[in-house]
């Protein structure tokens, strides 16, 4: 089939042959089939379990979509989110791994041990192997599952992988932050390794083309050959918009009145990806898919505003625990949808997707560890109440504390020198250092950022480790209302020692040298062998099974430790 040619084209013939430049205003692929021609909605019910596509971006911000206002050019995801239900009471996490983690497993991060800052190429680290991940559930119930994109997940061991971890094929990076063309990383001066892969296997060939391309003809072929009568997972963690800040040029040209240069390259990888969604979409309705599909956007955390990103009006950026940093753009488009062209302010997390996912899928769920998410189709396809009304957004007990927070002005019950920060209904609470806290415009000045730095560490200095808020009244979290409602803020703190005393001792080990990709080929991959230390339940444990199967390396260190012991014999 064409699909198959398309994997070996050149960016110049795909953009020649039109397959990146298809026409939105030709008779739309995206039909809205809710409604029959009196206006009337149509039953629902799926006969057979839907196609779910997953669709994850990387640092967008929650300005950057167009129909948040933005600059940028998103027209597929303005058309699909308007014809399908959008999300906006929607939270996710405010970094990497942890949205990814609890994506995957439906968990607070302080259920899993990953509550603490991300998953580095040379931790001995990875997703706990004793949760059920949403894809091993899909599977289950029949599906065939695929990944393509950012693991960020872990892969010391080659259980860590996604083919080890519920996907049947994957196709991307391991680590965070990868080229976009030739997909090297770098995780320090001189430790630098290739990050590509296609299965278990380094994808060497595929060096040299445009990743956000690459992924999205990547699920073309996957659709092209699977049979759309068996349902489908596909989970697409596009590395966009990450940096480094690469898009091909013709992107950039039309940003060229910017006169902020990371905020033009930036505007041109989000258009970029929007454009890749697109052809996603059309091959969802070219191969038969898309009128029992289930297409959810996400986005990983709040835009990083020193390189490109917006999250205006809301206070913060990435890495923080204001609103910008952890409220995400969201949608569902489904025509499986009930209610659709319509705004949610329904109470959302990430986690909320396993739950919801397998559920829709027919999948079993009683045998399932507690879940700190929740169902919340009803609440998207039909508007009914949504089950969830509090969220944690973490407690991160090893993050710096706060220079001026303690247990007194904790109620003595907790000590707000912590980092932490919870909602329920209207209330949100954070404690310790929710980090940089000012409300940044969409950077379209040349001398950005430094014309902004002293605005955007205007708050840092005062002493303070306690903010409370009411979200849905103050949505910019503008007003402190900490000294007015102490009652809240003790209730609040009650929710986090309530929580507290659920979590698992964090689990951040140390890097080991071995994970240098010197050692791998030159490619970031697993490194750990089966004498290697590994972390369960937070401790470190010597793995004894097969211990005399030992690597070259410890053969040579054991090798000389004896030279040097008989030499130190002699002198004696």
């Amino acid at each position: 089939m064409a699909v198959y040619a398309l994997t070996g084209f050149s960016l110049v013939s795909l953009l020649s042959f039109g397959y990146l430049s298809w026409d939105w205003m030709k008779p739309s692929l995206v039909a809205d089939v809710s409604a029959d021609s009196m206006g009337k909605p149509l039953p629902a019910a799926p006969s057979r379990p839907p196609h779910i596509i997953f669709i994850l971006t990387d640092d967008q911000g929650y300005h950057d979509v167009g129909y948040h206002g933005s600059d940028i050019q998103t027209p597929t995801l303005d058309r699909l989110a308007a014809e399908g239900v959008k999300l906006e009471n929607y939270y996710i996490q405010p970094i990497c791994t942890p949205s990814r983690s609890q994506l995957i497993t439906g968990r607070y991060q302080i259920h899993t041990g990953l509550q603490h800052s991300i998953i580095r190429p040379r931790q001995p680290n990875c997703l706990p192997f004793d949760h059920v991940t949403l894809p091993q559930k899909l599977q289950e119930a029949g599906y065939s599952t695929h990944m393509v994109g950012k693991w960020h997940l872990g892969f010391y061991r080659k259980e860590c992988l996604p083919t080890r971890r519920g996907f049947d094929t994957f196709l991307g990076s391991l680590t965070g932050n990868v080229d976009y063309y030739t997909y090297d990383n770098c995780d320090g001066p001189g430790v630098c390794g290739y990050d590509l892969h296609d299965g278990e296997n380094v994808a060497w060939e595929q060096s040299g083309k445009y990743s956000t391309f690459l992924y999205a003809q990547r699920v073309s072929k996957i659709l092209a050959t699977h049979n759309p009568k068996e349902p489908i997972f596909i989970y697409i963690a596009f590395q966009a918009v990450h940096t480094p800040l690469q898009s091909p040029k013709e992107y950039i040209y039309r940003y060229r009145s910017m006169g902020n240069v990371a905020r033009r390259k930036y505007a041109a990888m989000v258009t970029c990806m929007d454009e890749a969604v697109k052809n996603i979409t059309w091959a969802l309705k070219k191969y038969g898919y898309y009128d029992n599909s289930v297409i959810v956007f996400s986005t990983d955390n709040g835009g990083q505003t020193f390189s490109g990103g917006s999250n205006w009006p809301l206070r913060g950026r990435k890495g923080t625990y204001w609103e910008g940093g952890v409220r995400g753009i969201g949608f569902v488009h489904s025509p499986l949808i009930k209610r659709r062209r319509r705004t949610s302010r329904a109470l959302i997390h990430i986690t909320d997707w396993y739950p919801t996912l397998v559920n829709l899928a027919g999948g079993n769920l009683s045998h399932t560890e507690r879940l700190d998410g929740y169902n919340v189709w009803p609440a998207i396809s039909e508007g009914k109440d949504c089950p969830r009304t509090e969220i944690l957004h973490n407690i991160d007990p090893l993050y710096n504390h706060a220079k001026y927070g303690s247990l007194e002005n904790g109620f003595g019950i907790w000590n707000t020198a912590v980092q932490a920060s919870v909602r329920r209904g209207d209330w949100k609470l954070l404690t310790g250092d929710p980090g940089y806290s000012d409300w940044i415009p969409p950077q379209t000045l040349t001398n950005f950022p430094g014309s902004w730095w002293n605005l955007e560490r205007l708050t840092d200095g005062l002493r303070k480790s306690v903010w409370l808020f009411n979200i849905t009244a103050d949505p910019y979290e503008r007003y402190d209302l900490s000294d007015q409602r102490p009652d809240i803020v003790r209730a609040l703190l009650t929710r986090l020692v309530h929580y507290n005393q659920t979590a698992i001792p964090v689990r951040y080990p140390a890097e080991n040298p071995r994970a240098h990709p010197d050692f791998n080929g030159g490619a970031w991959g697993p490194w750990a062998t089966e004498d290697e230390e590994e972390w369960e339940g937070g401790h470190r444990q010597l793995k004894n099974k097969n211990k005399k199967k030992k690597c070259k390396i410890c053969k040579l260190r054991s090798f000389f430790r004896k030279l040097n012991t008989r030499l130190m014999s002699n002198r004696i």
